[in-house]
Order: structure tokens, then sequence, then C-alpha cells
């Protein structure tokens, strides 16, 4: 007789959802005092992002854009919940097959944790609670909806639905207190006061003045300042880190005279430079969107490191945020007089925004962004290749990270007469400098376009021209030449290893 109670499908579900609801809800509690990253689904999450393949990382960039975090939270929430659904699902009759597999989740948070390198041993104790949570709620709701049978079988029934409902909104109830209570407390370190609190930075050296035709935006260019809005935005951070000046400080360390720490205010304090960068991504397509630039403020990185005193033999400049990202940049683009690397706190005149690196970051004019542009920054150990590895090292990209010359077409506008048609862009060659930008149509010959003033060969040009064509569809190509004589290649190479090559080309249906 008793071989034959199980829990119905409703029971067993319920069982399922309510165990992993108060896991996730206790973890995230208890993430709140350990460290918010703790919490098992971020630590889960963020531990999906370091090790998936970049070429999936690379797919998802591209075609989710800045819906790849938020997609990735949704696609793992339904696996959890499918997971739930079968632990409940293969226990309706003895609760270890569901004990099991909660337990085997805990270890996953366990783990995931662990190999944090931004958390520290006490931060277990977050993806540990959710465990031990998971497993009472777990046991106790299939005790609770298939009580064991004892003298009178009539014992067993199990509650009514009263009392199902009763039960369920509590522990729901519960769990989203929980979860509640751990995200204020992890997040009641908003930085967001702290960078109100800076102020407006103003600059001991200013950059030159912005001349009036430095963008076409009129022909359809972008602004030649990227509004810190539409900056491009490409990190590993799941959760964006939030640092207020008071907690954060820059320890310089490895083959070095002397170790250094800096805090924000000896940062602060310092007579301050600006700079107009552009910043690219390796992971750009040819034609894509992953570049803009701003007026950086900050200071010499090259200063810093002269205090530290870099020693014979050092190679690389191996930097790490906040989050546990790494970046590996040549030891000799950091320290070359003539390049310009910063250690930037502003954009634009204002505190940088806190999802492009508050309170500090790192500029590198000249080098893809995976090796020069270390946001959240806060330790640079100088170090050998040989001794460290990188972040995206690790994953199939290059070492070095130069930006490789490229050009773009941003609009293609009839220009009101029959025939003619505006064509317009943006090129780039970055500590090298556009010379020239030509495009041609269909397979004519190439012709020169209007180039914009030239500000600085650390950022983009924009360029236009007016063409004839007959009505119908064309195709429109654009090639840059830069200050050194080479121009783009036609041959089409995706990102990896080290950035895309090719001809940007574009239809156009002239009338």
């Amino acid at each position: 007789m008793d071989e034959e109670r199980r829990l119905t499908f409703p029971q067993a579900a319920l069982t399922g959802l309510l165990a992993l609801a108060a896991a996730l809800g206790v973890g995230h509690l208890v993430a709140g005092f350990v460290g918010y990253t703790a919490s098992p689904f971020v630590a889960v999450a963020n531990f999906v992002i370091d090790h998936s393949p970049h070429a999936v990382v690379a797919w998802a960039e591209r075609t989710l854009e800045t819906w790849d975090k938020p997609i990735l939270k949704l696609g793992l929430a339904v696996v959890l919940v499918l997971i739930a659904l079968l632990a409940g699902q293969v226990s309706r009759r003895k609760p270890l097959p569901g004990q099991v597999i909660v337990g085997l989740l805990g270890v996953a948070g366990v783990a995931a944790v662990y190999v944090r390198t931004d958390l520290g041993q006490v931060s277990l104790l977050a993806p540990v609670a959710a465990t031990v949570a998971g497993l009472v709620v777990f046991t106790w709701l299939h005790r609770f909806f298939l009580p064991p049978v004892f003298f009178d079988p009539r014992e067993s029934e199990g509650p009514d639905r009263r009392k199902v409902l009763i039960t369920g909104a509590s522990v729901a109830a519960g769990a989203g207190v929980a979860a509640l209570v751990g995200e204020f407390v992890g997040t009641r370190k908003n930085a967001e006061e702290s960078r109100a609190a800076v102020g407006r930075l103003v600059a001991a050296r200013t950059a030159p003045p912005i001349p009036p035709d430095a963008d076409f935006v009129k022909f359809g260019t972008p602004p030649y300042l990227t509004p810190s809005k539409d900056f491009y935005r490409i990190d590993t951070a799941l959760v964006v880190p939030q640092v207020r000046t008071e907690d954060w400080s820059l320890r310089i360390h490895g083959m070095v005279d002397r170790e250094v720490t800096y805090t924000y205010d000896d940062i602060r304090s310092r007579p301050l430079l600006e700079r107009d960068v552009t910043l690219c991504c390796v992971s750009n397509e040819v034609g894509g969107p992953y570049i803009s630039n701003a007026r950086w403020i900050g200071i010499d990185l090259r200063d810093l490191l002269a205090e530290a005193g870099v020693k014979p033999g050092a190679e690389q400049l191996f930097a790490t945020s906040v989050d546990g990202w790494t970046c590996g940049t040549p030891v000799g683009a950091a320290l070359d007089p003539g390049r310009g690397a910063m250690l930037a706190i502003g954009m634009d005149g204002e505190p940088l925004p806190i999802e492009h690196g508050f309170p500090a970051r790192i500029v590198i004019p000249g080098l893809y962004g995976y090796v020069s542009a270390t946001k959240w920054v806060t330790d640079l150990e100088i170090t050998t290749w040989k001794d460290r590895e990188a972040y995206w090292l690790g994953r199939g990209w290059g070492r070095e990270g130069p930006v490789k010359t490229q050009s773009r077409i941003d609009a293609t506008v009839a220009a009101g007469t029959a025939g003619k048609v505006v064509v317009s862009g943006i090129a780039w060659a970055q500590h090298t400098g556009v010379a020239k930008v030509e495009i041609r149509v269909d397979q004519g010959p190439w012709r020169e376009t209007v180039l914009s003033a030239e500000t600085s060969k650390d950022t983009w040009r924009m360029w236009w021209t007016e063409v004839d064509v007959a009505a119908g569809q064309h195709e429109v190509a654009v090639r840059a030449t830069d200050q050194s004589g080479y121009t783009q290649t036609e041959t089409r190479v995706g990102t990896v290893p080290d950035g895309a090559t090719g001809w940007h080309t574009v239809s156009v249906n002239a009338r």
C-alpha cells in the first residue's frame, strides 16, 4: 500500500520550485553581507560568461548587443526552473533523487564562487547557505505533501488545498523577502552618490578646442564626441561594480623597485590632463558599431609607473578590475611617452559614468580595448607574458592588440537632385592617423572624399562625398589609407584573434 503513495504532479512541481526559490533567496540574502557577486545565481551566470567559447561570446555581442546579459539571466532562470521541476518529478515517491539534484546545484554554486578571484573564502557562505536552505525546504515540503504512515493510514492523506496555498505562499514570500533584503544590503554602497560628490573635473592641461568641421553630422556621421549614454559598452560584468571613491585604491607591484598604492584623492589632487581618444573593441565586425570617441580626463599612467620604477625585463602590465577581470598590456605601450596612456577618472568633463569604469579606468590609445581599457581598475602588476595570462589571451585572442586601419559607411542620402547621393561615414587609424578615405560605386574608380579636421592621430575622422549614380541598385565600398601609407585590405577576416579586416560595403537604391 505504501509503495503506491506518491506526490501528485502539481505537488512535485511546487516542491521543486519552492525549494529553488528558497535557495536563491537565502543565497542572495547572505551574499548581501559577504559579497554581492557571491549570490549563487550571479556567480553561476558569471561562470557561464567567463567560460563560454569565444565564438559564442562574439555571436552574443554581435547579435544581442546590450541585451546579451539580460538574455543570459533569463536563460539561466529558465534552466534552473526546469531543473527544479525535474527534481520534484523524480521525487514523487521518495525525496532522495530530488535532494541529490539540489545538492549538485549547490556544489555548482560553491564552485562558481570559489573560482572568483574577486571574492574571499567567506563568500562561500552564500552558496553553502543556499544549498542548506534548498535541501531543508525540499525535504520539508516533500514530507508536508506526503506525510509518513504510522498506525492509521488516514493520517497520511496529506494537506488540504487551503494548507497548500498558505504554505506555498509563505515559502515564496519568505524567499522574496530574503532576496530583497540581500539586494538592499548588497547594493547599499551605491556609487552614484560618491560620483556626484566628485563634482566637475577641470583639467590643468586641456585638449585643443574642437574645430567646427570635426564632424559631418548634417550628412549623417556620428558627432565627434560620443555622448556617454551612447558610448559602446562591452565587458564581462553581469552586475556593474559599485565602487565608491573612499573605498577605491590602485596598487602597483610586481617587477618594480617599490610597491606603491594610490587612493582616489591621491589621483584627484594631481594636475589633470585632457586627451581625445577613440576606443574600439576587437570584436567589432567590419562596419560594426563598437567604436566611440570621448574627451578623457586623468593623469599620465607613465608617471605612476615611473614612481614605482619598472625593472628591466618587464613585458606586461597586468591590470585587474574590481570584479576580477584581467587585461594584459605591453609595458612598452604603457611607458611610451608619445602614446599618452592614461589613468582616466573623467569623461567629457564629468567623473566617469559608473558603467564606464568609475572611479578609474585605463585608456591607452591605439590598442583594442581588451588589452588597453580596464574599467574599475584596482591592481597593476608589472610582470612577463609567461608568468601571467589575461582573461582574453586564454580564450584565443592575440597578445598585442594594435587597432587596425578601418573605415565605415554610416549614411547614404539622396542629395535632392536626381542621381546624386551623399555618402558619409567614419575612418580610424589610432596612433597613426588617417591620411585619406576613398569610395567607389560598383566596380568603378576610387574617388577621394572630404575629410574632417584632424584633432588627434588617436581619434576617428569623419568623411563625406557626393556621387552621381544612375537609377537603380548600386554597391558602395569604402577604404581608408593611414599616414604610414598603408591602405586597408579588401580581404575579409573575422574578429578573432586580433581584429576584423575588409572593406565595408552597402547597397544604395538611387532614383
